[in-house]
């Protein structure tokens, strides 16, 4: 048993099993004398809702996030092509996968309102982010993802990376830094329709940013909520019990009390019993 082992199987569970599943994880590994595992177990996060959601959908429904994370990388390598088509093309294609997986993740976990936005962000995030999508690929989120750019996220590091960034500004907004009239005539309709593109982006994720920040809001107070009606309930149980206790303490004391003065009333008899019974062995021996 290794820790890529146990957190598969922990996160594929509910977000209500988990707690308990994972402190018996964390217990098998320390009895079978691995408390380093145990300590790594015990580090292991509950996810949330949405999370549990998008990780159940890894394992259950694995073509169809495939199907939207090769989307995703096509959308990268349009992108960072600054082909205005292929943007278009696979942008129309990202919609319609989007909806369909993000449909079959929510009514598949019956989320809420809330968490079916998170896992609309969470996809997002996926198909335009490298790194969001190896995360989703696992199938070990903890928490929702979310990305704040409106156009895919670049593979590149360093230099490449603002090499790249430039790259993309410049297709999007169709500056150019050849001389005056460099640019074709399909050029700069493939620029216009990059920059279109990238302006119905930037739209759609501003639109999204605010749904989320307002979807996050409510399922901040729900969870607070939950929490507040949690911790009064078990509150009220134990309260019931330590009362229920104390009655019982409270007649276990009496019954003490009683059998006590019964002891002494025994001690009485018996000494009186005892008194008796040398009296009238020296009368018969006198």
């Amino acid at each position: 048993m290794d820790l890529d082992e146990v957190a598969d199987r922990l996160y594929g569970l509910p977000p209500s099993e988990f707690t308990a599943a994972r402190a018996a994880e964390a217990r098998a590994a320390k009895d079978a004398g691995d408390a380093t595992l145990s300590r790594e177990i015990g580090r292991l996060r509950k996810p949330t809702v949405s999370a549990w959601a998008v990780n159940r959908a890894v394992r259950e429904h694995p073509d169809d996030l495939r199907e939207l994370l090769e989307v995703g990388e096509e959308l990268r390598r349009a992108w960072a092509a600054h082909d205005a088509e292929a943007l278009a093309e696979v942008a129309r294609r990202r919609g319609a996968v989007a909806e369909r997986v993000g449909r079959l993740v929510t009514q598949d976990a019956g989320l809420s309102a809330a968490a079916a936005v998170e896992v609309d962000r969470t996809l997002d995030a996926a198909v335009v982010d490298e790194g969001a999508a190896a995360e989703v690929r696992r199938g070990r989120l903890v928490r929702p993802l979310e990305y704040s750019g409106f156009a895919p996220a670049p593979a590149e590091s360093g230099a490449g990376t603002r090499r790249a960034e430039a790259a993309g500004a410049e297709a999007a907004t169709g500056r150019a830094d050849g001389a005056p009239g460099a640019r074709s005539e399909a050029g700069t309709g493939g620029s216009r329709a990059a920059r279109k593109a990238a302006a119905e982006e930037r739209a759609r994720r501003e639109t999204e940013a605010r749904a989320a920040r307002e979807a996050r809001r409510a399922q901040e107070r729900m969870e607070a909520e939950s929490a507040y009606l949690e911790w009064r309930e078990t509150l009220a149980e134990a309260v019931q019990e330590h009362e229920t206790r104390l009655e019982k303490v409270a007649r276990l004391e009496r019954k003490l009390t009683k059998a006590r003065r019964k002891l002494r009333e025994s001690e009485q008899r018996l000494e009186v019993a005892r008194r008796e019974e040398r009296h009238a062995r020296r009368r018969l021996e006198g």
